[in-house]
């Protein structure tokens, strides 16, 4: 927090003041009611006593003054707002190894669940668009706010092929650029969204394309789906076997770090969804300056009628 006219922090010398003439104040009136009675006569003198309550109004007004002063000077937050100007792009991989049944029903089905999760978590006013890719870019949508246009992509995806993920990358980052062009405003923040699960096998070197990214002001974030022990069936002259498909976590980090961006890695559907539904609710917004004076002046409206209140109800009377 930040204040736009800080010298008015000043008058929060007032409350240490206001804490030591009360206490003082307090020390006489205790001095003058044993002259008045002794201690031993006192509860006979005055069997009721306020206790606490005599103390609650000030602590109250002490209060509503430190509000007001932090009012007058303007203090400022900065809160995250949608960015009607975002654009993301959902780019997954549907690789012969995103077939794995270790992530349940499959790698690939539950990416496309975590998506359309995705899409109700981003602000609306965001633009959304995917590409689709195994070894070659097989659909590319260019960011709207038409949702179903993404979620038409990404309905029955199909594993197979292999994976050039720097192919992807670059037809992310080209539809990107297609975007801010047709927008006609100030470029708004751009991200992608990588979802894969192997190593980038064909194509462009990832690690180049997304040094790239970072040049134009595109972040990649990464995540890397399935556990080591990730298995695909392949067929042989001599019958089907097993082979093992561990997710390329330290590839897809090393991605995310080239474009400033952020890696995950996720074991099942239930983590892909959380990690989905964080990225949903960061990408598309902006971070924004906002004065917050009126929280602080409220506040020391409600203290300042509270501590009457209070005063009034016990004692009759405004300090």
């Amino acid at each position: 927090m930040s204040f736009a006219a800080p010298l008015f922090l000043l008058a929060l010398l007032a409350v240490p003041l206001i804490v030591v003439a009360y206490v003082g104040f307090e020390r006489r009136r205790r001095t003058g009611e044993r002259a008045f009675a002794t201690p031993e006569t006192m509860p006979s003198v005055a069997p009721s006593r306020p206790g606490w309550h005599r103390h609650a109004p000030m602590a109250a007004y002490a209060v509503a003054i430190t509000g007001l002063a932090l009012a007058l000077a303007r203090p400022e937050a900065t809160v995250a707002v949608p960015d009607g100007q975002a654009a993301v792009m959902l780019t997954t991989d549907r690789s012969v190894s995103m077939s794995a049944r270790d992530v349940s029903p499959t790698r690939l089905e539950a990416a496309r669940r975590a998506a359309d999760s995705f899409l109700d978590e981003v602000p609306e006013d965001a633009r959304v668009g995917s590409v689709v890719y195994n070894d070659r870019v097989r659909d590319v949508e260019t960011p709207s706010t038409d949702r179903a246009r993404v979620r038409e992509a990404l309905e029955g995806l199909q594993a197979r092929g292999g994976t050039a993920t720097g192919d992807a990358l670059a037809a992310s980052m080209a539809a990107l650029e297609r975007a801010r062009g047709r927008s006609g405003e100030r470029p708004g923040p751009a991200a992608i969204v990588l979802l894969s699960d192997g190593y980038s096998t064909l194509g462009r070197d990832p690690l180049v394309v997304a040094r790239e990214a970072r040049r134009q002001g595109i972040r990649v974030h990464t995540v890397a789906l399935g556990t080591d022990r990730g298995e695909i069936e392949r067929r042989t002259r001599t019958g089907t076997v097993n082979r093992r498909v561990p997710p390329d976590r330290e590839s897809l980090r090393r991605i995310a770090d080239a474009s400033g961006g952020r890696a995950f890695a996720t074991a099942d559907e239930l983590q892909l969804d959380a990690v989905y539904e964080e990225l949903g609710e960061q990408l598309g917004t902006r971070e924004e300056r906002r004065e917050v004076t009126a929280g602080f002046a409220g506040l020391a409206a409600v203290m300042l009628v509270a501590g009457g209140l209070m005063s009034l109800r016990w004692f009759g009377r405004l300090p």
